[in-house]
């Protein structure tokens, strides 16, 4: 029965004698199919990092003139371009989650889990078929990062899923399983488009490769091509193992089916106008302000669409839902929240191209003065070998997050992860400052990972542990939404984390970015005291 009679997991027997296995099941066939969105949604950041290496390698490749009054972009400008993709994507993603955070109420957890991935399909075909052409324009690749985003809104509607199918004494350990392996996505996308680039796995169908870095032969077009079997077969798996649960009365298949693309295609709508935004000239206004509003444009957009353009009885369904907008403790949460998730999905999206960025090219003489142009570092550390390694402990602590969380309490955990948190990225801001300066870059590129690391590490454990709270802090009812929201707003970090690199890498700065990130966690530090950790908080947990 794809949508149950009868679900009440508070119920001690009731769950020891059937829903134990259908939560059990429903989580196992979620996570796969988490994990793939992850990682089509993110791979636009390896996708860039591959484009810009084989353009450098030769010039006529991927030769974008994209709103530069037809002239080709070199150098600096080149780098800081790419980053527009990772971008567009995490905005995207960002952006759909904030419609995702209602479906599972409205559309049902197994249709939602299904669509989405089905969905998921077109970008990858769509990639495939451009990084076959070495002259696709550049706006192409901007549509394709853009719908990329369907990836990036599963996280809301699939972590609002499984918070109905366990109780609260497990909300940490099955909410921790799914968001953690589900976020090892971003690891095992990074660890295997490097090798599925190197050989014509899908023979004529994946076309000719192109002649990469000291000529040998690169298929591009398998990082996007690799991902589309993968997709049908956990997306049969949805749609034959889930279920959907009764209190979401989403109806016929069809009907829930119907609902879901027409809130997506909201989503969309919001996230155009964010990406319009993006993109477009505004002059000389400042580029780190421009961000931020574009994504309170995007927000905006997309709540105002949800709110007027619904149909009658999914509005007044999403209206009960925007109840947790009245709670200050969503804003506080929010707040939160983005320190952790934000930060893990936002430098998941830019470290394969920072690290090329900083350690890959020197930017200074052997006496110490400035070059005219950066050049490539002859010794820059081979990055595919390390780029999925803080995605990957990121993602796989998490479920400890959540475990610790359960024993000690999740604001506790969250302070003292903090702490650490804001160490780490002084010290990475530290020798990333150290490599920009120097002639030998890759000297110092050994402690800036293990730093990332441990940052990665962090923002893992923090993800677990601040997860862990809502439950707590809201009502059943509310803590749904309430995670879905979070989700969405802290996503926001892989549209804004490559955008700020982007601009202080263009501005020869990039140790900025991290001291500023320090300086947001250091805020949270003293709001999740005030209002959790402290003795005689208002909401200790």
């Amino acid at each position: 029965m794809k949508t149950l009679a009868r679900w009440d997991v508070e119920d001690g027997e009731f769950w020891a004698s059937e829903g134990r296995a259908v939560a059990t099941r429903n989580l196992w066939i979620s996570i796969p199919n988490l994990l793939c969105a992850f990682a089509v949604w993110l791979y636009w950041g390896m996708l860039a990092k591959f484009i810009q290496k084989l353009h450098f390698a030769d010039t006529s490749v991927f030769d974008f003139t994209f709103l530069n009054d037809g002239a080709s972009y070199v150098g600096d400008e080149y780098r800081a371009l790419l980053f527009t993709l990772p971008a567009v994507a995490g905005l995207s993603g960002a952006t759909l989650r904030i419609p995702n955070s209602f479906m599972i109420a409205i559309c049902g957890g197994r249709n939602v889990k299904f669509m989405t991935t089905l969905l998921l399909m077109l970008p990858a075909v769509g990639a495939a078929i451009a990084l076959r052409n070495p002259d696709t324009p550049f706006h192409v690749f901007v549509v394709l990062a853009a719908l990329s985003g369907v990836g990036g809104g599963a996280f809301a509607s699939s972590m609002s899923n499984i918070s109905f199918f366990f109780p609260k004494r497990m909300q940490g350990l099955s909410l921790g399983l799914n968001a953690g392996l589900g976020n090892a996505g971003v690891s095992v996308m990074q660890f295997l488009l490097p090798w599925i680039i190197t050989f014509g796995a899908f023979g004529a169908l994946g076309g000719e490769p192109y002649s990469g870095p000291g000529g040998s032969p690169v298929w591009v077009q398998n990082a996007a091509l690799v991902w589309v079997p993968i997709l049908a077969v956990f997306a049969i798996l949805a749609f034959l193992g889930m279920n959907n649960l009764p209190q979401h009365r989403c109806g016929p298949t069809h009907v829930a089916v119907g609902k879901y693309l027409w809130l997506t295609l909201l989503g969309f709508l919001g996230a155009s106008v964010g990406i319009v935004l993006l993109i477009a000239p505004w002059g000389g206004f400042p580029v780190l302000l421009k961000t931020f509003l574009v994504l309170v444009a995007a927000v905006g957009a997309t709540l105002l669409a949800m709110r007027f353009l619904t149909p009658r009885e999914t509005r007044e369904n999403l209206v009960g839902q925007f109840a947790i907008f009245r709670n200050k403790h969503n804003w506080v949460m929010t707040w939160l929240y983005t320190m952790t998730f934000g930060s893990f999905i936002g430098y998941a999206n830019a470290f394969p191209k920072l690290i090329d960025d900083v350690f890959g090219v020197v930017r200074v003489g052997a006496d110490g003065t400035a070059l005219a142009e950066a050049v490539t570092n002859p010794s820059a550390p081979v990055s595919a070998r390390y780029i999925w390694i803080g995605a990957g402990v990121g993602a796989l602590i998490r479920p400890l997050g959540g475990w610790l969380s359960d024993k000690l309490g999740g604001a506790r955990v969250t302070q003292w992860d903090t702490v650490v948190m804001i160490g780490a990225t002084i010290g990475a801001g530290y020798f990333v400052s150290r490599a920009s300066q120097s002639a030998t870059p890759e000297r110092y590129f050994l402690p800036f990972l293990l730093l990332f690391i441990l940052l990665f590490a962090t923002t893992g454990i923090g993800n677990g542990s601040t997860f862990r709270m809502i439950p707590i802090i809201f009502s059943k009812e509310q803590a749904g939404p309430v995670l879905g929201w979070t989700s969405a707003i802290a996503a926001y970090g892989a549209y804004l984390i490559p955008k700020i690199f982007a601009t202080q890498i263009q501005a020869g700065t990039p140790e900025y970015a991290l001291y500023g990130f320090a300086v947001y966690y250091l805020s949270c530090l003293a709001v999740n005291w005030w209002f959790y950790a402290r003795k005689g908080a208002e909401v200790p947990c």
